[in-house]
């Protein structure tokens, strides 16, 4: 197992969820002993049995019981409250006004990141991104100690995004990761260069940024914050919106993880 994923394994999706037949027992069982159903859509009575409730509304019933379940894994201070998570000023992909944010905390030379970026975020992207439903915060986590050029890699990101080219500088920094995760620094720079060159930005402007360190504060802050939400490997994620509270998702997850947790938020 990684040091990037200390606590992620293939199946850690399966200690998060339980399967829907499991749930239809537990919450048909909920509705008649203990008379919630109210609480789900409010118009429901103790005495109701599985014949009486649509398949609809105890699919809603369903996720919206499982999304509960996963918010109450994320630690916070304040049980009663929900889950803050601040999207800082960082890039983003969508609608700003998207109901359901992700916000990840990432590494450009971390494999996993890599791999989550390659062929679970193209899927994100078309169901709910590009559909208006969530908005993705990049937010950098480069781990240093195991990844030298995790840090560059994230200030050329920053400085992409000065031109308006994040998501171009972002893209080829996971899909070219082998290209310069294992060379020298400075090599590492004039890759990045030359990536900012391909992009046709400003090439005077693009390489004064880079070295100049001036991101170096804005991405240890968001180190700090990615610490402080208990962030200790990478891709971390939390899905939410302020009003709901946020879920936390750790690891390269397959789609299905974001999908289950994205369409309970929604229909809350």
């Amino acid at each position: 197992m990684s040091s990037d994923e200390p606590s992620f394994n293939e199946n850690n999706n399966e200690e998060i969820s339980v399967k829907k037949s499991t749930f239809n027992g537990l919450v048909i069982g909920i509705i008649v002993l203990v008379g919630v159903a109210a609480f789900f859509a409010g118009s429901y009575t103790s005495s109701l049995n599985s014949e009486q409730i649509s398949t609809d509304d105890l699919d809603k019933a369903i996720a919206k019981l499982e999304l509960k379940l996963l918010q109450n894994q994320l630690p916070t201070n304040q049980p009663t409250e929900p889950v803050r998570i601040s999207a800082d000023d960082d890039p983003f992909f969508g609608n700003p006004d998207a109901p359901i944010t992700i916000v990840e905390f990432s590494d450009f030379q971390c494999p996993f990141c890599a791999r989550f970026h390659t062929q679970t975020l193209p899927a994100i992207f078309d169901e709910y991104i590009e559909q208006g439903k969530v908005k993705l915060v990049f937010r950098d986590f480069p781990i240093q100690s195991i990844h030298p050029n995790a840090l560059p890699a994230s200030v050329a990101a920053e400085c992409a995004n000065e031109q308006g080219n994040f998501k171009d500088m972002h893209d080829v920094l996971f899909e070219k990761q082998n290209e310069w995760n294992r060379v020298e620094t400075v090599d590492a720079l004039s890759l990045f260069s030359q990536y900012a060159s391909d992009m046709q930005l400003d090439q005077e402007s693009f390489d004064s940024c880079l070295t100049s360190g001036k991101y170096i504060e804005e991405i240890k802050k968001d180190l700090d914050d990615g610490r402080d939400y208990g962030v200790s490997g990478t891709p971390g994620f939390f899905i939410g919106n302020d009003q709901i509270g946020y879920v936390e998702l750790k690891g390269a997850q397959p789609f299905d993880s974001f999908k289950k947790i994205i369409d309970a938020q929604l229909d809350a």
